[in-house]
């Protein structure tokens, strides 16, 4: 037992030190680990705190539109054991984009002034359409309705006087077939003389036998003996300028007194007797619809000192009394 206790125990002792060369650093025994881990002392200063003793901020108020209505704590646990990522809540409105600013108007030019609307008017009116009346010309023969118009004056014993025609190519005054008046009817005179086309010549005939006269008799007791008138034909525009006057046609008559059978004188005129004004505001008023433009005293300046009384065609047969 001796011999074999010694060569066996050789042999063990070569086995094993073939071994540990075999294995090499690897059978190195490990460093031994403390059983427990040091404790740190109080009063010590961390250099790095350990990741269990950061700080864990608290939780902000979630904003008021993203608090549930109902008022119960949204679950922010992960759900399924899968990590939530919180995702911002639309607002509950969508912003909407500024709005485009009004595009300011180009600053005005201070060198050109605005426009004014009476002077637009005013040019507009100045703009006048030449009078289709001025290209009319005499014929070779006289029409039917002037011949009928001449036959109507004598049967109220109006007596007149033909005239050669007027006709103004320059200004645009015309009368194809004027005639001269010597009195309203028969036991009217009318001076001077006034030339006039046959439809006014007419109208005055009829409204001095069936106004004028009736009017002088009521107010006064007296016959008309005849009349003063200030214009008859006349080749002008009207006092205003632009448009032709209507006496450019023979188509307006003025009178300027009344002369009655006992002597009596009524002038126009902006303050006349009582008596005469009273007669004179009858002739006026009456005159409005015979003739489409009455004008006379107050009217204007030009109209202080007589009647004016014309046959302006109007639009829808109106007339224009003042």
């Amino acid at each position: 037992m001796a011999a074999f206790g010694f060569s066996g125990l050789c042999r063990l002792m070569l086995a094993v030190a073939a071994a540990s060369l075999l294995a090499g650093p690897a059978l190195a025994k490990a460093p031994e680990l403390p059983q427990t881990a040091p404790v740190p002392q109080p009063n010590r200063e961390a250099t790095s705190p350990s990741p269990t003793e950061i700080p864990v901020p608290e939780p902000r108020p979630a904003p008021e539109a993203e608090r549930p209505k109902n008022g119960q704590p949204q679950n922010d646990q992960p759900q399924n054991g899968q990590s939530k990522t919180e995702q911002p809540e639309p607002p509950a409105i969508a912003p909407q984009p500024p709005e485009k600013p009004a595009q300011a108007e180009p600053p005005a030019n201070p060198s050109v002034a605005p426009p004014n609307p009476a002077e637009a008017d005013e040019k507009a009116e100045q703009k006048i359409l030449p009078d289709p009346r001025s290209a009319a010309i005499a014929g070779k023969e006289m029409p039917a309705e002037e011949l009928a118009c001449r036959r109507r004056l004598k049967s109220m014993g109006v007596d007149f006087e033909e005239r050669k025609p007027e006709h103004d190519t320059a200004v645009g005054c015309s009368i194809p077939y004027p005639i001269v008046l010597r009195t309203l009817g028969k036991s009217i005179a009318i001076g001077p003389e006034p030339e006039l086309n046959c439809q006014m010549a007419e109208a005055a005939a009829r409204f001095a036998a069936s106004v004028i006269q009736p009017a002088a008799k009521a107010e006064f007791g007296a016959d008309i003996k005849s009349i003063g008138q200030a214009s008859a034909f006349v080749c002008r525009s009207r006092n205003g300028g632009g448009k032709l006057s209507e006496h450019a046609f023979g188509n307006a008559l003025d009178i300027a007194s009344f002369k009655l059978s006992d002597g009596k004188e009524i002038d126009v005129g902006p303050a006349p007797p009582e008596k005469d004004a009273k007669f004179l505001n009858a002739v006026r008023k009456a005159a409005c619809g015979p003739f489409k433009t009455v004008l006379g005293p107050g009217s204007d300046a030009d109209h202080s000192l007589h009647l004016h009384f014309d046959l302006e065609p109007r639009r829808n047969g109106g007339t224009f009394c003042q």
